[in-house]
């Protein structure tokens, strides 16, 4: 008993003594040693607490050795194949290095495959150990997942399976929707070998339900996102982009604006480079416009989520928010709201409410080209020449106004854009690195 109350005795001895008046010097050494000690057992329990914070974090993001185990153990069972597989499970020539997940479900992981660099994605939707009827569940979901095409199946109904899909995904009748989904096919073939195996099948149809990877099959010719290198189900492996994101090194948001116009200049590449890598990111919204394989938006367009090569050309770094139009509206048709600001897709794809059914109208209220522009006022106007900083400003903010789906003003928005392409590749058209 006597030792259950040393604690509350100690703690009323620490109070007293902390906040008491000292009466002479003793005393007063007395209270800042209690003071010292005291900030410190406070800083002490604050560091633990932020690491605890921290480590509870990662370990619920950083799940990738979770998600291979699991998407090896689909390919000894044979559920799933691919051209990742077998270094992935085998022979151990494909290693995860360092998380760069920002979600729990998207596992996403800088890669070593033999000599080459690269980037792992994997989709976990496992539930936690702990429990048990979510597992079930899961367990259910990952069967399906894995199940289709059902067996049987022959490559003509596969193929128009792909077909079907990519309509429902995409819903544009001038898209060239069957060559996409003959590169889908030659895709599934991961070992080359003119046949695609069931395994093989099930393993393209699950990443085709994944809008990042439809995206960079769509724009592999492009050369705007990075080259898909294999997969193993829907774990799949793309080139590193040397450059990310695209400032380089980026101060903080709290930073005061001359640390950050520092630091552009001292670490991020020249004003021609970033001249040419903005070219890069204005042709990719003209591919996203009504390009080949149908209308994508952005909804993200964080300079975190780009970067460039050692030839400064432009990549898309993270397409996760890089969606088919026809999808989006779908889903934003179905979302309930009070005010416009519920309609909000990621960061910046942004719709109005009707208030009179309380959903969700399926128009943009900004086309990409004018977010694309936000971006690149920043990046391209910083350090740009003064006999077109004038001109270039104009043009900017003249994009930045654009309102409504690109639909809605198709001449004015290709207008733009243009006008943007010419001025700057013009001033940058002599240098040999352009």
């Amino acid at each position: 008993m006597a030792k259950a109350q040393l604690p509350w005795r100690f703690f009323f001895f620490f109070i007293f003594f902390f906040f008491r008046k000292p009466l002479h010097t003793q005393a007063r050494l007395s209270s800042a040693h209690l003071k010292c000690l005291f900030v410190c057992w406070l800083a002490v329990l604050v560091g633990s607490w932020v690491v605890y914070v921290e480590y509870s974090s990662y370990s619920e993001l950083c799940r990738g050795r979770q998600c291979s185990a699991a998407m090896c153990a689909r390919y000894r069972d044979g559920l799933v194949d691919g051209a990742a597989c077998s270094s992935l499970c085998d022979k151990n020539t494909l290693e995860l290095n360092k998380c760069l997940s920002t979600h729990a479900t998207k596992q996403v992981y800088s890669s070593m495959w033999g000599d080459l660099e690269g980037v792992v994605r994997c989709q976990m939707d496992e539930a936690p150990a702990y429990d048990v009827a979510g597992q079930m569940e899961t367990r259910k979901e990952v069967v399906a997942r894995f199940a289709t095409p059902p067996k049987g199946t022959s490559v003509e109904k596969f193929r128009e399976m792909i077909l079907d899909h990519l309509k429902a995904k995409v819903d544009e009748e001038q898209a060239n929707l069957g060559e996409l989904s003959t590169r889908a096919l030659v895709a599934a073939d991961a070992n080359k070998d003119g046949h695609i195996s069931l395994a093989e099948a099930r393993s393209s149809w699950a990443l085709l339900q994944l809008d990042d990877f439809l995206l960079a099959l769509a724009l592999q010719e492009r050369g705007h996102t990075p080259r898909i290198l294999g997969f193993c189900g829907d774990l799949y492996v793309t080139e590193k982009i040397p450059n990310a994101p695209l400032y380089g090194v980026r101060a903080p948001a709290w930073a005061p604006v001359w640390v950050r116009r520092a630091t552009d200049r001292w670490f991020g590449p020249t004003w021609p480079h970033r001249a040419k890598i903005s070219i890069g990111l204005l042709e990719l919204v003209e591919d996203l416009f009504h390009g080949a394989f149908g209308s994508f938006l952005m909804c993200d367009l964080s300079a975190a989520h780009f970067g460039y090569t050692g030839r400064h050309d432009f990549r898309v770094a993270d397409a996760q928010n890089i969606v088919p139009e026809a999808t989006f509206q779908e889903a934003i048709r179905q979302q309930r709201c009070d005010k416009d600001t519920d309609c909000l897709y990621g960061m910046d794809c942004l719709t109005s409410c009707d208030l009179t059914k309380r959903r969700c109208t399926p128009e943009v209220a900004q086309p990409n080209l004018a977010k694309a522009c936000r971006v690149l006022q920043e990046y391209v106007l910083q350090g740009a020449p003064s006999d077109i900083r004038e001109e270039l400003e104009k043009q900017l903010n003249a994009c930045m106004a654009l309102r409504g789906s690109a639909e809605q003003a198709e001449i004015q928005h290709s207008l733009v854009l243009n006008n943007l392409k010419t001025l700057l590749w013009k001033k940058i058209s002599h240098n040999k690195d352009s």
